[in-house]
């Protein structure tokens, strides 16, 4: 934790990387995670000085981050369906994704298609490097929940990771 807790540069010196790693994570974009932690620390500027206990700091811009997430994914939703109404039920075209060129890539590309249950609580842990009962209090689940997300987005993952290496090895073999 920073020297002065309630010292807006202190904190974005502290936490902006492990804040926008786990926007990342969530939001897929560097624009929109960009976007995410900046607004995180603009509510902080605002309401921060309400936090009572300074030792949580850390976790009330994680959960704040979150919050907003969350917050904007609904308005998104909300948008999307009112312009493919507009569009009578005309659906976009979406490029494929491209091949991935790193391990760790493919990792991060792998946690993206959990589910929303378990994405949440293993950027948490992996990324922002929380413990159980600091995810717990972000996402605002019982600290049993957290364990049994991580541990069975933890085999999903793998599942994932796994099914992924056996295609790339097959279209490796395929060109070869």
């Amino acid at each position: 934790m920073p020297a002065n807790p309630l010292n807006l540069e202190a904190l974005v010196e502290a936490y902006y990387r492990p804040l926008y790693r786990f926007a990342m994570s969530l939001t897929r974009a560097e624009a929109d995670a960009s976007d995410m932690t900046q607004q995180t620390f603009a509510i902080w500027a605002a309401k921060g000085h309400q936090l009572r206990d300074q030792s949580k700091v850390k976790t009330w811009l994680f959960t704040t981050l979150h919050r907003e997430f969350l917050r904007t994914r609904r308005e998104q939703r909300r948008r999307r369906h009112a312009e493919l109404d507009d569009e009578n039920g005309e659906l976009p075209f979406i490029e494929q994704a491209t091949e991935q060129r790193l391990d760790a890539a493919s990792v991060l590309e792998a946690l993206q298609r959990l589910g929303e249950a378990y994405h949440a609580p293993l950027s948490l842990f992996y990324l922002g490097e929380h413990s159980y009962q600091e995810i717990a209090e972000i996402l605002e689940v019982p600290i049993g929940t957290v364990q049994s997300r991580i541990s069975r987005g933890k085999a999903e993952l793998r599942m994932l990771i796994e099914k992924d290496s056996v295609a790339a090895d097959t279209k490796r073999k395929q060109r070869g």
